[in-house]
């Protein structure tokens, strides 16, 4: 069974957080890399738990991005066709 993560470490910059092992940032066991795992506070700032990321997405389902309301292209618009020399 899965450890408990922790969302507000005291100092999460002294622990690897890419296992359920919690490693000491200088003693990574379990071969993960060779630089420690950053915990989401680190990342993202105090508030990453309170981000909505929406529902989440069942492995296999097709995103269909006009659902969400982002079209994906940065114009706004229809864009023209390219040509090809």
């Amino acid at each position: 069974m899965a450890k408990k993560f922790p969302a507000h470490p005291r100092n999460p910059e002294r622990i690897c957080w890419g296992c359920d092992q919690y490693c000491a940032a200088d003693d990574l066991r379990c071969g993960n890399g060779s630089d420690r795992t950053q915990h989401p506070v680190e990342l993202f700032g105090e508030d990453w738990a309170e981000w909505d990321l929406g529902p989440p997405v069942e492995t296999g389902q097709a995103v269909d991005p006009g659902d969400s309301g982002d079209s994906g292209d940065l114009g706004g618009g229809p864009q023209p066709p390219i040509s090809k020399p």
